[in-house]
């Protein structure tokens, strides 16, 4: 059997660690989950962002290496909730716009990003999460969750707009955008299966051309 590593990723809310769940239970591949319950920094960084936030994001890249580099080594196949790309293309420089990340800082971290990513395999899948603002804020709202009770609009749209300029440059592996506005994957299970069945195809290179009718 061939073993397969895809990676979940998206904006804040749009449903990656349902996904990742459901996907690893129906196609019984192993799933890696974002953590924050180990990460020392990050009390620290929501108290002060702009005195943290570098700490905080030089801690995520080697977490996330460390992590991604566990996978590779892994016999089973593998679906991961966000990639360690996420951290520099979205987070790190939403940080370094919001003036909360200096260029100093954000320059040298990149150079280590750069550095890091060079020494590792891509995933095989990157499953692209596509979700408009109110649904983000929707499903955000519904989750509770304190950590988020800040989480505006405003920042989930920059974001969004980061994730976009993110994908259209994006080549290091095949992608597979999902519409999370359309397809409710927690609620119904044909839904998932439609997700599950195109991973499944996009892995084995199949692709269709679908002509409307004239």
């Amino acid at each position: 059997m061939v073993k397969r590593f895809v990676v979940v990723a998206g904006n804040i809310g749009c449903g990656k660690t349902s996904l990742t769940r459901l996907l690893s239970q129906q196609l019984e591949w192993d799933a890696f989950y974002e953590s924050v319950d180990d990460n020392p920094y990050l009390a620290d960084f929501y108290d002060d962002m702009r005195a943290w936030s570098f700490h905080l994001q030089v801690f995520f890249l080697g977490h996330r290496a460390r992590t991604h580099l566990a996978i590779c080594a892994r016999r089973n196949s593998v679906i991961q909730d966000r990639s360690i790309y996420e951290d520099a293309h979205i987070f790190a420089r939403a940080l370094h716009d919001m003036k909360m990340l200096s260029l100093r800082d954000y320059r040298a971290y990149r150079e280590l990003y750069d550095l890091v990513i060079e020494t590792l395999p891509p995933p095989d899948l990157l499953v692209y999460l596509q979700a408009s603002v109110p649904t983000l804020m929707e499903r955000i709202g519904q989750r509770g969750r304190g950590i988020e009770s800040g989480i505006t609009a405003d920042y989930l749209e920059r974001l969004g707009a980061l994730y976009a300029e993110w994908m259209e440059g994006f080549n290091l592996c095949p992608v597979l955008t999902v519409p999370a506005d359309d397809l409710d994957f927690v609620e119904h299970d044909t839904h998932l299966q439609i997700i599950s069945e195109r991973i499944l195809d996009k892995l084995q290179g199949k692709e269709e051309v679908v002509f409307p009718e004239m």
